[in-house]
């Protein structure tokens, strides 16, 4: 110990390998992704953005137009939120708080439509048109 301090070491005690420098790890560290994950981001968000024009441009009607235009703007927003808002390199239990919010919100609005739906119904079978 007395050899350590002497050669400016502060002792260090067991497995001390004579100045043998330990990686230092910084808290901030900033971790940058290659550009070509962005520019194949880039790329199927454009390609995306091409299916969604494309259904208007065919002129698909009906469940099915909405159906693939919604899908397609939900794998855009999935890819911007997963890659340009590093969402995909997040702790899981961030990605749970961010997301899991949106998703209930989406459900309770599917509840209240349906309840509507059911309410309306009712209402056409018990009182009669409505005029």
């Amino acid at each position: 110990m007395a050899e350590a301090t002497a050669h400016g070491h502060a002792g260090h005690g067991v497995g001390d390998h004579h100045g043998a420098a330990a990686p230092v790890v910084h808290a901030d560290a900033h971790q940058e992704h290659p550009i070509k994950l962005y520019l194949v981001v880039w790329g199927w968000l454009f390609i995306l953005s091409a299916g969604s024009y494309f259904v208007d441009y065919v002129g698909l009607e009906g469940y099915l137009r909405w159906t693939l235009i919604l899908l397609f703007m939900v794998l855009k927003a999935g890819l911007i939120v997963a890659v340009f808002m590093h969402m995909a390199w997040e702790r899981l239990a961030i990605v749970y708080a961010i997301l899991l919010p949106p998703v209930l919100v989406l459900v309770f609005v599917v509840m209240m439509a349906l309840e509507s739906d059911y309410t309306l119904w009712m209402r056409t079978t018990f009182f009669g048109a409505l005029s």
